[in-house]
């Protein structure tokens, strides 16, 4: 899904047999690929993805395909909002704001947990010190 993914893609040889024959009239020999390696690569796909009427090519590993194509319908939708609540926006515009706005609900879901994480800690606290306090009592 990442850039460097689709250059690795794109270098890859067009036509092999060219090498090997290259490799055979300079009598060099290539040596077989073992194409059995204990961590085998994840499987990359091309999947072109439309957000707000622009397609854009993604090099997706097969397995987060579903993900990815998850996303972009949420994103998608959002842009189209934009766009239609501002039609004058360009396409760089409408995704800088789908990005700030998804941060801004990253953060928010973020500082939610902490504070929940937070409240855990005080009503354990509480408990605590009740159990305590039950305890002597007894």
């Amino acid at each position: 899904m990442t850039d460097d993914q689709s250059k690795f893609i794109e270098k890859q040889p067009k036509n092999p047999q060219i090498k090997d024959n290259q490799a055979q009239s300079t009598g060099l020999q290539s040596q077989p690929t073992n194409k059995m390696t204990k961590n085998p690569e994840p499987q990359i796909k091309k999947v072109d993805i439309a957000i707000a009427g622009v397609t854009y090519p993604i090099f997706c590993p097969v397995h987060e395909q579903e993900e990815l194509l998850s996303a972009v319908s949420y994103i998608n939708n959002y842009a189209l909002e934009l766009k239609r609540d501002a039609p004058s926006l360009s396409q760089e515009s409408i995704l800088v704001l789908c990005c700030l706005n998804l941060y801004e609900k990253i953060d928010a879901n973020k500082r939610s947990e902490e504070d929940r994480l937070q409240q855990n800690k005080q009503s354990e606290a509480l408990l605590n010190k009740i159990m305590k306090d039950a305890q002597s009592v007894l």
